[in-house]
């Protein structure tokens, strides 16, 4: 491997010659040989840099024209917009195991940006920290970045999962409407429910989770950039950090505003705990909606074998005809990930010392993972298992009229007590609630016709 020589204030560095990182990102990346390939700084964050970049570089433009020039911005600007893209994804090597400020990944992008822009411009006119840096800090930069990359990831993935997953229950409601089956509470029998009013318990659940997301969203919508170093804004031109906020609206797409307190915003990662609580929500709900269905299509005869779902893929080695619900399988290891992931962004959270949090690019980590892995979770389980279930109307139809609970419908006519009585004779000498009610004298056989409609009990 070819390598040249790049230097910081430590000294000189050898860098692999085909990337654009510098000394302080080579530092990093052989000081921490930790999950090396596999945990690096998620793309969202290095997405989420470039944004910033471009939007710090246009207002210093604006506010310090003799410093960001036209010529040192539009090469900024296109490096950015390469980072951006994802075209230079390969020169963003380092793992999420760093220093707790995300220094070195702040770096690392300001180093590739500032090389990058050399390249365009023919000369080595930019310099990662007067150029790349100017008007910000590691410190605001980071927590800047990881409230774009979480709005983002909310809103551009999470978001249309869950509304996609919505519409499929809004047929399925639509396609069940009039059938009625045993409700089941404390995976006991329970009385009747229409199978649409069950679909619509799941519908209303994950549209819950979606107001909460974007409620969270809104806090997330406030930025560090701005607060520098420890909150005061040193070396930041007045005005940079509403500009800012302005600016990566626009690049984004995105709306944002700049923190009204930055003391707060560099050391208190809240507005993170507080989205990753909302994916949590989520996370139990789709923990709660899969194994709903996988024990209505538990089966295929001895089980309950209430509903059909697609089989996408043989279940067992040696069990010859096997089909798994694997899709809700996905779908439950995939919250119990994200419920793990809570604890540990709460507890970096939990970590702010004074003026700054230096657990960030775990919280970031573990939070990205989460939008991402809920994201591509519901897709997967909407696609290849939501959208194909049906109702095995005959099995419905035996377990509801087979249910001891349809008893309930008898409280108004001979009391708690004998419908109590009239349950547990049926189910001791294995005969109807008809037979076991007229046998105790409760009711004749032609009044318990009259007063027993399963069907009407929804």
């Amino acid at each position: 491997m070819e390598y040249r020589i790049e230097y910081d204030s430590m000294g000189e560095v050898n860098v692999p010659a085909d990337r654009y990182w510098a000394a302080q990102t080579e530092r990093s990346r052989r000081n921490f040989l930790i999950g090396e390939g596999i945990e690096t700084m998620p793309r969202e964050i290095t997405h989420a840099f470039g944004i910033l970049k471009k939007a710090a570089a246009i207002v210093n433009h604006k506010l310090k024209p003799e410093k960001m020039t036209d010529e040192k911005l539009a090469a900024v600007s296109q490096a950015c917009d390469e980072v951006i893209s994802g075209l230079l994804n390969d020169h963003f090597p380092l793992v999420v195991w760093q220093t707790g400020s995300g220094t070195q990944s702040n770096m690392n992008v300001n180093e590739v940006i500032a090389n990058r822009g050399n390249e365009l411009i023919g000369s080595k006119l930019l310099h990662p920290n007067d150029d790349i840096n100017m008007s910000q800090s590691s410190n605001d930069t980071f927590p800047t970045a990881m409230h774009i990359a979480a709005v983002i990831a909310i809103e551009d993935k999470v978001i249309p999962a869950i509304d996609a997953l919505v519409e499929t229950f809004i047929r399925l409601e639509a396609e069940n409407e009039g059938i009625v089956k045993s409700g089941r509470t404390h995976l006991q029998d329970a009385t009747p429910i229409k199978f649409s009013q069950e679909i619509s318990g799941w519908r209303s659940s994950v549209e819950k989770d979606r107001k909460m997301l974007l409620t969270a969203c809104d806090e997330l919508r406030e930025l560090a950039l701005g607060g520098t170093a420890v909150g005061t804004g040193l070396n930041a031109p007045e005005g940079f950090a509403e500009m800012a906020a302005e600016e990566i609206s626009r690049v984004s797409g995105k709306k944002f505003v700049t923190s009204p307190n930055k003391f707060h915003s560099l050391t208190s990662k809240d507005e993170i705990v507080f989205a990753h609580g909302a994916l949590k929500a989520l996370a139990a709900d789709m923990m709660k909606i899969a194994n709903d269905v996988r024990w209505l299509a538990s089966g295929p005869r001895d089980g309950l074998g209430e509903i059909f779902i697609p089989e996408n893929e043989p279940g067992s080695s040696i069990m010859p005809g096997k089909v798994n619900p694997t899709q809700c399988e996905q779908v439950t290891m995939v919250a119990v990930q994200v419920m793990g992931n809570d604890v540990a962004v709460g507890m970096a959270a939990s970590q702010g010392n004074f003026q700054l949090n230096v657990f960030m690019p775990v919280c970031a980590y573990n939070f990205l993972q989460s939008a991402r892995l809920l994201a591509e979770s519901i897709v997967s389980f909407n696609k290849n298992c939501a959208v194909g279930i049906t109702a095995n109307k005959e099995k419905m139809h035996h377990n509801l009229h087979n249910s001891l609970m349809l008893v309930t419908a008898l409280n108004p006519y001979i009391g708690y007590e004998n419908a109590a009585k009239t349950a547990k004779k049926a189910f001791k000498d294995n005969i109807s609630l008809k037979d076991a009610c007229v046998q105790l004298g409760f009711l004749t056989a032609e009044r318990f016709d009259e007063v027993f409609h399963p069907e009407e009990m929804v």
